[in-house]
């Protein structure tokens, strides 16, 4: 299979970038179920938790807020996703730019 040629690249970095500015609210985290007595699984709540600037952080969610919460965790899914995509195709395009001027790129393995 060919590569894709530079404009390729740039017309899939945009539709990405239009993608990013629709993602919506979004927030981090895994939702779970805790419950009050345990042993018994009865008085089950919500809650979510999240890792943000080094801190680990839970929050109770009232169950009314359980559908917005869901949308907002599945958007930060897919803004990361999206964000990575867009990384490797500027890489991609990159590369094809700075081999077309004669620029000498030196890829070295991920250290382990």
């Amino acid at each position: 299979m060919p590569s894709p040629t530079l404009n390729t690249i740039e017309t899939r970095i945009r539709r990405l970038q239009r993608r990013l500015a629709n993602v919506g609210n979004m927030r981090p985290g895994t939702l779970g179920v805790q419950y009050r007595h345990p042993a018994e699984k009865k008085g089950a709540f919500y809650q979510i938790s999240y890792t943000r600037k080094g801190r680990s952080r839970s929050e109770y969610v009232r169950p009314e807020n359980l559908p917005a919460v869901r949308r907002e965790i599945a958007a930060y899914h897919r803004f990361n996703s999206l964000v990575d995509r867009l990384l490797d195709l500027s890489i991609q395009a990159s590369r094809i730019r700075y081999g077309a001027r004669g620029a000498h790129l030196v890829t070295h393995p991920a250290r382990t």
